[in-house]
């Protein structure tokens, strides 16, 4: 039975070292990669119903834009590599959102960068690698 591996990946350079040891690692061992990209989303807002609609809609072209220049190019190269590859994007807390996908999906590792876009974030409010690390369902290799 084929395994799979989740990445996260947020196009910074760290996102892109783990993007390389996930895929390193799943051309090894046969496993199927998925690459995920998770926009920061809350739905903690209080709009109007025409807000709501127009978010909606935004949300949408958000996801089909994240896919044409984030994730389809990945999805694309690993492939080229002879990797099984996939892509996910999803909005959410990044943390708990991968936790989901890895749920999802019957994940067997998670993989995601150490640091991530926003360094003073982080340091404000705490990393996705520390997060997920406290709240995957699943293992989490964390790559520096």
């Amino acid at each position: 039975m084929t395994k799979v591996l989740l990445v996260g990946i947020d196009g910074s350079k760290c996102g892109e070292r783990a993007l390389e040891y996930a895929a390193e690692w799943a051309a090894a061992s046969g496993h199927q990669l998925i690459v995920a990209h998770v926009i920061e989303w809350s739905p903690f807002t209080f709009n109007t119903p025409q807000e709501n609609e127009e978010r909606h809609q935004r949300r949408e072209a958000e996801l089909e834009r994240a896919h044409q220049e984030i994730i389809d190019p990945v999805v694309d190269a690993l492939r080229e590599r002879r990797i099984m590859a996939r892509g996910v994007i999803r909005h959410g807390h990044a943390a708990e959102t991968l936790g989901l996908i890895a749920e999802e999906f019957g994940v067997h590792n998670i993989i995601i960068g150490k640091v991530g876009t926003s360094r003073i974030r982080a340091q404000l409010f705490g990393s996705v690698a520390i997060s997920m690390v406290q709240v995957s369902p699943r293992p989490v290799t964390v790559v520096p």
